[in-house]
């Protein structure tokens, strides 16, 4: 298994199941901010620690999307990596992400459609052994067999 010329992920015949890459990410007070700027969503729960300190959370939280962004980081960088397109995200979010938490998001190729050329994925992100968001994707993958 080798990754296309010049680090620009992998073919899909290159792909098997089983294969996994992850990430690390420590969430920053600046992270959430610019993700609130970016995404439009300035629900205080995010920004307000005052505001945040009288909710369940009793503090800050990331935005679910925030945390999910590394999933799309690992499709987009790793695997499948450049050229992978998304398709379709499944998302279940199981615990809330705070400031200051090191997220490590993980996906592995669960299944191979070589007619479509897609990949599904089955995508976690865990912070302290804790799955904070877990689901599926689905992602079209260039072939070195057929143009796309």
């Amino acid at each position: 298994m080798t990754a296309r010329p010049t680090g620009l992920g992998y073919y899909f015949e290159d792909l098997e199941v089983g294969m996994s890459a992850d990430l690390l990410k420590t969430v920053m007070s600046n992270d959430v901010v610019g993700f609130a700027q970016l995404s439009g969503d300035t629900n205080p729960v995010h920004l307000s620690d005052h505001f945040a300190a009288r909710t369940p959370f009793r503090g800050r939280i990331a935005h679910g999307l925030y945390t999910a962004s590394l999933i799309s980081a690992l499709l987009g960088t790793k695997l499948p990596g450049p050229g992978a397109i998304y398709l379709e995200q499944s998302l279940h979010f199981r615990a809330p992400v705070r400031i200051g938490d090191v997220i490590r998001a993980y996906v592995e190729v669960k299944e191979l459609d070589a007619e479509k050329n897609r990949v599904q994925l089955a995508c976690e992100c865990v912070v302290d052994a804790k799955t904070v968001l877990d689901g599926e994707a689905t992602v079209l993958v260039p072939s070195k067999n057929k143009p796309a």
